[in-house]
């Protein structure tokens, strides 16, 4: 969707959320000496200004990562996200958010691979010059639904795939599906991270079971869905009420950083006192 730009969105509560469990993936990938590849298919600019007209339009950073940054009483899980934020901010002022790629960018190691790719042409330069000097990374505006079958398996055959589309289109619940079972197919081990939004739609309710269907079938270790509400839809039924990260394959440890976390984040984040969570895992 060559309309969309994520500077409206960055460092909402969906991006907290999606953030934390990329970071908790991340670090967990580089504790072995072995490198990985981090394929993001929808990378967007790279970071975000908060004071830029794009985030303050709708100033949804207020009720996400602007709760966090200061916190005193921050979980253990959430500390590692934070204090990367506060990287991205070396005068230790909220001005800009880091988005997956520059999150990518300090955890990921040196012999790390990195593949990215952004089809809008403003944001794919931003990241191409955010990028242009890290090693073992490339850059493209490809689509990242159709290109991910070229990047599996990766040399060192240790892989972690993060799908998050915009899904303005209601094409891409299906694509991201496709690229799932796809992926998974060439590549078992693949550690994907899937993003999608919690809306009162048939797609998004759907999703997370026809993801589940695909990982019971194709995954080598299972799967882990975490879905954070926040708010209700308005009085026509519309809005974002959350989101969820579904994730295959994950890491042994991220249910209970989960677990640990996520009832501090619906008191921080929660809009209305029905907010809440789901955390629920399917090991092989």
């Amino acid at each position: 969707m060559l309309a969309y730009r994520h500077a409206f969105h960055a460092g909402n509560h969906a991006d907290v959320l999606k953030h934390l469990v990329l970071t908790q993936v991340l670090r967990y990938m580089g504790e072995k000496d072995k490198a990985y590849t981090l394929v993001d298919t929808h990378a967007g600019a790279g970071g975000y200004s908060i004071e830029g007209r794009y985030a303050q339009k709708k100033g949804e950073y207020g009720g996400g990562i602007a709760r966090l940054y200061d916190a005193k009483d921050l979980p253990e899980p959430l500390k590692p996200y934070v204090e990367l934020v506060k990287e991205f901010n070396p005068d230790g002022q909220l001005r800009q958010y880091p988005g997956s790629p520059a999150l990518a960018n300090l955890l990921m190691r040196e012999q790390d691979r990195l593949r990215v790719f952004e089809l809008h042409p403003t944001d794919f330069r931003i990241l191409e010059s955010y990028l242009s000097t890290r090693p073992n990374t490339q850059v493209s505006d490809k689509d990242g639904f159709s290109s991910l079958k070229g990047e599996l398996p990766p040399p060192s055959r240790r892989a972690v795939v993060l799908m998050d589309p915009s899904y303005e289109l209601k094409t891409d619940y299906g694509k991201v599906l496709a690229a799932l079972r796809e992926g998974l197919q060439k590549f078992p081990d693949t550690v994907f991270l899937i993003w999608y939004p919690q809306l009162a739609l048939l797609e998004s309710t759907q999703l997370a079971q026809r993801l589940k269907a695909s990982a019971d079938t194709l995954s080598k270790k299972g799967w882990l869905h975490v879905r954070l509400t926040v708010t209700q839809a308005d009085d026509k039924g519309f809005g974002m009420l959350g989101s969820g990260m579904f994730v295959v394959n994950p890491p042994y440890t991220l249910h209970d950083q989960l677990k640990d976390c996520l009832p501090w984040l619906v008191d921080k984040l929660g809009q209305y006192d029905g907010a809440n969570f789901l955390l629920e895992q399917q090991t092989v």
